[in-house]
């Protein structure tokens, strides 16, 4: 009973222009227990009816003025081409060849002239069902979507989460409390998003930045935590966190955001003049995450107190990075880098203090 219920409440709509033929579909489908009977007599018509009904089947003559069942079916196709169209042609018994051209060009089923009862209303019958099937397919596909997008939503989270804690478990190896590479993430997108580049390049460099010390975990605690200068030794073992950081990452690039920690990893340290580490890149040959992450680390450092150091003045960090520019550090990036120091200056207070 469900189910003919619901067959009996499809929405039907037929499209001819004679009058008699309308009469009778209308007769025969009334008789079966159809309820919702729409009929459209003007082939003008009959595109605008269907997109403000939507029916279940579509009931359409070939041979009409104005507009022909070709030219509407050709029509509904142009408007809704990623649609079920359930549209069954009505046309005369000898008309073979229109029968099979209109079934090409994407009709579902034909009824022919005259009309028998019974061929009728199972053509229409089997349309609503495969109108029926097709929606509650495309449901479950949607429903499909949403999980999958949710479960992607959630891997996704819990990636960054991890990245966020393995940026931490370097600090904690630093001697830091992780302050300062939620600072770094929040220094470089500002930067990046002043540089002009799009919000997509901003998150993934917010993310992959916190990482960009992580190559300090394989630094030996003697070396990393010493509260005095390194010697020429030490300092050649601790230049070595940007390789292992590059290490750490290898065969994870098929993750974007993997990839830019690995530049990132590997070449924060090198410098504008070719003057840096490890591999003494120059210019724009270094990436620009990596110039990016040069400056922000920088003016991070000099403004954070160290065991080995005080905190530098803003005003103090501000002209050091000054003095770098064009020397350690990208001149262009500079020049961007000084227009935000004040919303600078709000993130590293903001930071410090959460």
């Amino acid at each position: 009973m469900v189910v003919e219920k619901l067959f009996h409440e499809a929405k039907i709509l037929i499209v001819d222009d004679t009058p008699a033929n309308v009469l009778l579909l209308e007769r025969l489908l009334k008789m079966e227990g159809y309820q919702h009977i729409y009929s459209v007599n003007d082939s003008r018509e009959a595109v605008q009816t269907y997109e403000d009904i939507k029916p279940d089947v579509i009931l359409l003559d070939l041979r009409m003025p104005y507009f022909d069942g070709f030219q509407i079916l050709q029509m509904l196709k142009n408007r809704h081409e990623e649609e079920f169209l359930p549209v069954i042609i009505i046309t005369a018994h000898g008309d073979q060849q229109l029968r099979n051209q209109a079934l090409e060009q994407g009709a579902i089923d034909f009824i022919g002239k005259p009309f028998d009862r019974t061929e009728i209303l199972m053509r229409i019958r089997n349309v609503i069902q495969l109108h029926m099937m097709n929606n509650q397919l495309l449901h479950q596909n949607e429903e499909l979507e949403k999980r999958v997008d949710e479960r992607t939503k959630e891997i996704q989270n819990i990636k960054l989460e991890l990245i966020h804690r393995l940026g931490l478990a370097a600090e904690y190896r630093d001697n830091e409390t992780g302050e300062h590479t939620a600072r770094m993430s929040h220094y470089c997108k500002r930067l990046a998003k002043e540089l002009g580049k799009d919000d997509a390049y901003c998150d993934l460099l917010f993310h992959a930045s916190r990482l960009h010390d992580i190559g300090k975990i394989g630094i030996p605690d003697q070396i990393l935590l010493k509260p005095g200068k390194l010697t020429p030794e030490e300092f050649q073992i601790m230049k070595t966190h940007t390789t292992i950081g590059e290490q750490l990452f290898s065969g994870l690039e098929s993750f974007k955001i993997f990839q830019m920690a690995k530049r990132i990893a590997l070449t924060h340290h090198e410098k504008w003049d070719g003057s840096g580490y490890p591999n003494q890149l120059k210019e724009k040959s270094i990436p620009l995450e990596g110039r990016i992450v040069a400056v922000c680390d920088v003016f991070d450092a000099l403004t954070s107190s160290r065991p080995y150091k005080q905190a530098w003045s803003i005003e103090e960090a501000i002209k050091e990075i000054e003095k770098g520019k064009g020397k350690h550090f990208d001149p262009e990036i500079v020049d961007a880098f000084l227009r935000i120091i004040p919303e600078m200056i709000d993130i590293k207070k903001q930071q410090s203090s959460s």
